[in-house]
C-alpha cells in the first residue's frame, strides 16, 4: 500500500507539482491561462464526467495510433508533455476512448460555435451513431411570440425543434465550448522543439563550386 502511494501520489508531485511558468524574452508568461470563461467551463466538463468517455493525452508516436488519428498537437511533432497541463487541478487525462481525445480539441475544431453547441445538444444530428448523451438541459427552450424571429444564437431548427420555439444555449453552453477551443496543444513550450520551418525548395543548379562547398564542410 504504500509503494502504491509513493508511486502514484508522491513521485508525480515531486515531479509535477512545483511547475511554474515561464518567462519569455519579452517580459511575458507562458503558457498563457486560459481566459476566465473557458475556467468555468472546465467546471462544466467535471461536473458533467466528461473525462470519463474522453481523455486528453496523446501518447508519444509508436504508443497507439493518436497521431494516425489526427490528434498529435504542434503540427504533429510533439506528443502531451507536462506543461500542457500547468493549470490544471486536478488534471483529467482520462482513462477510456469511447469518444475522440481533446488534448488537441481546439486547433481541430476551430472558432465556430454552432456545430459544437449543435453536437453537445444532439450529437447524433451531427454525428450519426455517436454514443454521446445529449446534454440538453444546459440550453433553454423559448416560445417566439407572434412575427418575433429566433435569435442570432439560436440553433439551426430542425425536426425535432418544436413548432414555434427556439433553442439557445445557455451561459454554460458557451463556457463550455470555450473550454474545449481553448484545449490548443500548439505553444513552443520548454519541453517542446519549436515548429519546424518549412523545406526550402530544391534548386536544379548552384552558383557555388563544389570544391568551396567541401571546404565550408570541413571547416565546420
Amino acid at each position: 500500500m504504500s509503494a502504491s502511494w509513493l508511486g502514484f501520489v508522491l513521485a508525480p508531485q515531486l515531479q509535477l507539482g512545483n511547475q511554474a511558468r515561464e518567462e519569455s524574452k519579452v517580459g511575458d508568461l507562458y503558457p498563457s491561462m486560459r481566459p476566465g470563461i473557458a475556467r468555468q467551463g472546465e467546471q462544466i466538463y467535471r461536473a458533467n464526467g466528461c473525462f470519463y468517455c474522453h481523455s486528453q493525452q496523446v501518447r508519444p508516436k509508436g504508443y497507439g495510433t493518436d497521431f494516425e488519428r489526427g490528434w498529435g498537437g504542434r503540427h504533429g511533432v510533439v506528443q502531451s508533455v507536462d506543461e500542457d497541463y500547468l493549470y490544471d487541478e486536478p488534471a483529467m487525462l482520462g482513462t477510456q476512448r469511447i469518444g475522440p481525445d481533446l488534448a488537441n480539441v481546439g486547433l481541430r475544431i476551430g472558432t465556430n460555435e454552432a456545430p459544437i453547441l449543435q453536437h453537445i445538444y444532439d450529437p447524433r444530428s451531427t454525428m450519426p451513431g455517436s454514443l454521446m448523451p445529449p446534454y440538453q438541459y444546459l440550453f433553454k427552450k423559448h416560445k417566439l411570440g407572434f412575427n418575433e424571429h429566433p435569435s442570432d444564437d439560436a440553433l439551426p431548427a430542425d425536426k425535432n425543434t418544436p413548432a414555434g420555439y427556439e433553442i439557445i444555449p445557455t451561459e454554460n453552453a458557451h463556457a463550455l465550448v470555450a473550454y474545449l477551443m481553448s484545449l490548443r496543444s500548439d505553444a513552443v513550450l520548454f519541453e517542446t522543439p519549436p515548429f519546424p520551418p518549412p523545406a526550402k525548395p530544391k534548386s536544379a543548379s548552384t552558383n557555388a563550386p563544389a570544391a568551396a562547398a567541401t571546404t565550408n564542410s570541413a571547416a565546420k
